[in-house]
């Protein structure tokens, strides 16, 4: 079935910014949604989705409150809700393989459900690279079970110009699994594991799932690569460079990239076989929160 505006099949042959005008409310919500001033979410009870990730969990979950992803320049944040069961998913997605991701996140949230999933998305990225959007908007229209397009926060609808320069309004959204509200959102705490995951997106990573809902247990990994090609090169750069050759939008970055980056190339560096180093036993690394709400690894003879 297709991808739906207010039960309307959306017309994939129509641009992105006449499809936007066609349906006045979408804009109207995008607008609501990019005048909130990012809330700072803390770790307590949040999951945070890093690029190439995505979680799912439902109403039900009593460690997981919040689903968050921030960072997206020329990314797509999706959410995803099913309106009877309330399993909810957010994902961060690049357009690496979407038609393959859009499958993947849409099994994962009818997994929670014996009916068909309605479902509401909400896509937070820049103005640049229309054509990722169309592809994305397309992917979800092959999907067999409707999914109504609720919030379309996008292009010129997440866009300011500055110096002839353009900037997402809104980098980051999370989404209250128990309200299904979602809003602008920063992330102090992006863990745990921020750089072993963030290699896994920079050697190469598939989308992943690393939340079990029905256990409330965050896995990482177990990944494994290769050495990272040229990596004391890159180190050695300056952040000009890295900006200009690692980023897909180096004008628009936030100011925390590049340490970021280096932060990542430093731990590849740390670990070039992370079969050795980091994942002798081919297990990966459990989470659960605690009582103060905060991810602890836990150890596999006490799952």
């Amino acid at each position: 079935m297709p991808l739906l505006i207010n039960g309307e099949r959306i017309d994939l042959a129509r641009p992105t910014g006449d499809m936007i005008r066609a349906y006045p409310h979408l804009e109207e919500k995008a607008k609501l949604l990019r005048s909130q001033p990012a809330q700072i979410v803390e770790p307590k009870g949040l999951l945070y989705v890093q690029q190439r990730e995505f979680a799912v969990t439902t109403p039900k979950d009593g460690s997981v409150s919040i689903l968050g992803s921030d960072d997206a320049t020329t990314c797509h944040i999706v959410v995803l809700r099913h309106t009877g069961s309330g399993a909810t998913c957010l994902t961060h997605c690049d357009g690496s393989d979407t038609e393959a991701e859009v499958s993947l996140i849409m099994s994962s949230v009818k997994s929670f459900s014996n009916t068909t999933a309605y479902g509401s998305t909400c896509f937070a990225t820049s103005q640049s690279y229309i054509a990722a959007i169309v592809v994305a908007v397309g992917a979800f229209d092959l999907q067999p079970d409707d999914v109504h397009l609720v919030t379309f926060c996008v292009t010129e609808l997440n866009d300011r110009e500055e110096k002839d320069i353009h900037f997402p309004i809104i980098y980051g959204i999370a989404v209250n699994v128990k309200t299904a509200e979602i809003f602008p959102a920063t992330f102090p705490e992006k863990g745990p594991d921020e750089d072993l995951r963030s290699a896994h997106v920079l050697t190469g990573a598939t989308l992943t799932n690393i939340y079990d809902a029905k256990m409330e247990q965050l896995h990482i990994g177990p990944y494994f690569w290769r050495p990272f090609p040229h990596v004391d090169f890159w180190l050695e750069q300056d952040d000009k460079q890295i900006l200009q050759n690692l980023s897909t939008s180096p004008l628009a970055e936030p100011p925390h990239f590049v340490s970021h980056i280096r932060s990542t190339l430093t731990f590849l560096k740390e670990h070039p076989f992370p079969s050795r180093s980091l994942f002798p036993d081919r297990k990966p690394r459990i989470y659960k929160k605690n009582e103060e709400g905060l991810w602890e690894q836990v150890c596999s003879d006490k799952i």
